[in-house]
């Protein structure tokens, strides 16, 4: 195992991650919510974390083996879920101790959708933000985000490609650079969300709300930003979308690819369970 070169890793990562904490500051400056100084020093703990992890290892080089990045994969998830938990533990609204901090954090990153909040509507939109973005992140893998970038990082991603992706897909390259398979993995993740919360929005809901909620929506998640969650907005259009999308977004995003690659759609109904998903919704 070469723990040098995956702490020099989960470094980098963390320190990646912190940009996702860049979003819910801006939407704490437009809306004043109060939350700001929570993100602010979050952004100052990850950097300087990641910066504290990588920086005694920032010259060991190497390449990852496959149980390294099995390794890597499951610190990352670790270490991503305490990171994650900083703003909801440094908040005001809600006051949750670190214990409720690290459960919200940890089920928004899994995609479990379980919540230990109540009151969902009066929490800080920023706050409200941050979760949905979480359930974003962990939908598509963040880890498959990182091997995107990896290669600017000076990381071979290929490994922790197959230690995140499940399924014969992960021995698989749509394109000749794994890197490059993570960016168009990541280009239809993004897609589908933009296309869904401009659903919503034409549908009737908030610009605010269509974007948290095509977050969830797309990576499957469940987390919303009322308590009543899809039921709030009362709405035939809406819950449509909403099932629309989630069902597109069950497929192996390996099949978009191809649909998208080939113009096609006929490879959908070659696989038993794509044309299983089919017939049992329609």
């Amino acid at each position: 195992m070469h723990f040098s070169v995956i702490l020099r890793v989960i470094g980098l990562l963390v320190m990646v991650f912190s940009v996702s904490l860049i979003p819910p500051i801006i939407v704490s400056l437009i809306y004043s919510d109060g939350a700001l100084n929570a993100f602010l020093y979050a952004l100052a703990i990850n950097i300087a974390g990641g910066f504290f992890l990588w920086f005694p290892v920032r010259k060991e080089r190497g390449e990852l083996k496959i149980r390294d990045g099995f390794l890597v994969t499951v610190l990352f998830w670790t270490v991503l879920g305490l990171f994650g938990s900083v703003p909801f533990f440094l908040a005001e609204t809600p006051d949750l101790t670190f214990t409720d901090a690290l459960f919200e954090s940890i089920s928004g990153l899994t995609t479990t959708g379980a919540t230990i909040l109540t009151g969902i509507d009066d929490l800080p939109q920023s706050i409200l933000f941050y979760r949905q973005l979480l359930t974003w992140l962990g939908g598509m893998g963040i880890i498959v985000l990182a091997v995107a970038i990896m290669p600017m990082l000076g990381i071979g991603g290929m490994q922790l490609y197959r230690a995140e992706t499940p399924g014969p897909v992960k021995d698989t390259k749509l394109t000749p650079r794994i890197a490059e398979t993570a960016k168009a993995l990541w280009y239809i993740y993004a897609t589908l969300t933009s296309v869904c919360a401009l659903g919503y929005w034409i549908a009737g809901m908030s610009l605010f709300d269509a974007i948290c909620h095509s977050f969830s929506t797309v990576a499957i998640g469940g987390f919303s930003t009322h308590d009543d969650s899809i039921g709030y907005f009362n709405s035939v259009a809406i819950e449509m979308i909403c099932t629309f999308f989630m069902i597109v977004s069950a497929f192996n995003f390996a099949l978009h690819f191809y649909a998208w690659r080939h113009k096609s759609v006929w490879h959908y109904f070659k696989r038993p369970r794509s044309a299983f998903l089919f017939i049992d919704t329609f």
